[in-house]
């Protein structure tokens, strides 16, 4: 009979990534990437659906982005809002209506890409993060040639292009599973 040395413990079992609790993740203005209705700040929302099509209440979205004209922000600072600063990281729960929201700027392409946000949604029930990316919908060339989404049927790519509103925001929904499920990447 083998005996486990005293020093060496059990294996934690493995968890899901939620339900979440604020603390140690909000921030103050931590949806606000661009100052609300400054100079090209615009909406960006939707709704996290779960597999059944249910609204999850309790999710947590992260998007990054590069600003209108391309640049990919550098400086530090994204968890210390300065009212005017573009930081290109925004974090936002989602409300009981599995609602997302953050004011931000639309990016622009990079080398002669498509703008799109980088998009990782945590979950409840989910072993792990997800990561997906909501690309602007106003460039239907550069969206063509992308070789992420020319990778795509054309159902599957309209999982990641999102919907500019009447006034000029942007809507995304993200779905978890089921119909419509938004495209994953594997990292």
């Amino acid at each position: 009979m083998s005996r486990v040395p005293d020093r060496t413990r059990p294996a934690t079992p493995g968890q899901t990534v939620g339900p979440f609790f604020a603390y140690g993740l909000e921030y103050p203005g931590q949806h606000e990437i661009a100052f609300p209705h400054s100079p090209g700040a615009i909406v960006l929302g939707g709704t996290v659906f779960d597999g059944a099509g249910a609204p999850i209440p309790d999710a947590v979205v992260e998007v990054f982005a590069a600003d209108a004209d391309g640049t990919v922000p550098r400086a530090r600072g994204a968890f210390r809002r300065d009212g005017h600063t573009f930081t290109g990281f925004g974090r936002a729960f989602t409300d009981d209506e599995g609602h997302y929201e953050f004011w931000t700027r639309t990016p622009g392409g990079i080398q002669g890409r498509p703008g799109f946000f980088a998009v990782v949604v945590f979950a409840r029930g989910l072993p792990d993060k997800l990561h997906t990316r909501i690309y602007v919908p106003d460039d239907a060339a550069a969206l063509a040639a992308d070789p992420l989404l020319s990778s795509l049927s054309a159902e599957e790519r309209d999982t990641l292009v999102a919907v500019r509103t009447a006034d000029g925001h942007l809507h995304h929904d993200i779905r978890l599973q089921g119909e419509k499920e938004t495209v994953f990447l594997a990292f």
